[in-house]
């Protein structure tokens, strides 16, 4: 892993997801951030990924696989992405604000997956472990470590994975496509408890 998180660190992504997700929801703009404020670690270019669930289904999920910006304010134009502009769904509401719970994702460099044949593939992956993306001239897809909990065998993973970079299904058998892996560091808001 590329420097893991310290739990402040974690708790404070979270805080700014939430920030950013109360303030798309409710259409006001972003306040500046304060990077002088910030460890190191956040302030150093970051990928990441937002997640937003509500009842346990996904309500948006957007991030970004290149370190471009300070990774907390990665997560912010990520939360704020998810709660407004995932194409699946429509924009978060200010009513649902209580019932959404934010998973956060940074993202490890990604890194080429070497392969001589396609059969070769569903052996080389890790499931739970590795995040994959696909990509065929202009065409790219990734999911998440997080979606093998949902597709536990890599020859689904793998035409799924296809499908959303708008391949057929069984291009991954055909060879001619480049995949790369990379890990995540993922967590989420712990629910209030009453005492």
């Amino acid at each position: 892993m590329e420097g893991h998180l310290s739990d402040d660190e974690k708790k404070t992504l979270l805080l700014l997801a939430r920030q950013a997700l109360i303030a798309a929801a409710n259409g006001d703009l972003l306040e500046p951030l304060n990077l002088d404020d910030l460890t190191q670690r956040l302030r150093m270019p970051g990928a990441s990924f937002v997640t937003l669930t509500r009842n346990e289904l996904l309500r948006g999920c957007i991030g970004t696989l290149k370190k471009q910006l300070p990774l907390a304010e990665d997560v912010r134009q990520h939360a704020v992405a998810a709660a407004l502009s995932d194409y699946r769904f429509p924009p978060v509401q200010p009513e649902e604000i209580d019932e959404i719970e934010i998973e956060v994702s940074v993202l490890t460099t990604p890194q080429p997956l070497e392969y001589k044949h396609p059969d070769e593939l569903p052996k080389l992956l890790r499931p739970g472990i590795d995040g994959v993306i696909v990509t065929h001239g202009n065409n790219r897809g990734t999911f998440l470590p997080q979606v093998w909990e949902k597709v536990p065998d890599a020859e689904t993973f793998l035409g799924m994975l296809c499908e959303k970079a708008f391949l057929p299904q069984d291009a991954w058998c055909q060879g001619h496509l480049e995949f790369f892996t990379y890990q995540v560091e993922s967590f989420h808001e712990t629910p209030p408890t009453n005492p």
